[in-house]
């Protein structure tokens, strides 16, 4: 399989794991060593917007685990428990380079979304993340929100 984006990406995994992570739809990639304060979630080229808003977040010492969602319909396919885990209790963000869609069921009452919210636009990626706020400052300052919501 080829997997393509239209600009260059980090990698964030460096090893296979026993299990197909991606076939789950959804997987942990980063776990902070305490208790979450925070959930990003996040699927395909976002995901290194999300990890790097976990960066920002430690720095102000939000622990935040990062989760990524190549495909949701998989994701709700998986035994509750797995979602749960996956999931974890703590408020979440959602991250998403395309319109909300079903991601409130993700993210629950106290979540928020950063993503576009029409459908369309086209330009240069850096370009379109700007314009909608799809930014690692952008995902840090809702999961700040969200956090404090939840006290």
């Amino acid at each position: 399989m080829l997997c393509l984006s239209r600009q260059a990406l980090p990698a964030f995994r460096d090893g296979a794991t026993e299990i197909n992570q991606v076939a789950l739809g959804a997987y942990v990639i980063v776990e902070p060593e305490k208790d979450r304060d925070v959930t990003l979630i996040a699927s395909g080229s976002e995901v290194s917007i999300a990890l790097e808003a976990a960066q920002l977040l430690a720095n102000d010492n939000i622990r935040a685990a990062v989760v990524s969602a190549p495909c949701l319909d998989l994701f709700r396919q998986q035994p509750r428990d797995y979602r749960a885990r996956v999931l974890g209790a703590a408020p979440r963000v959602g991250v998403e380079a395309a319109v909300e869609g079903e991601w409130a069921r993700w993210l629950g009452d106290d979540g928020e979304f950063i993503g576009m919210t029409d459908f369309g636009a086209s330009a240069p990626a850096e370009m379109l993340y700007r314009e909608f706020g799809i930014t690692p400052a952008a995902v840090a300052a809702a999961a700040k929100r969200v956090t404090h919501r939840s006290i």
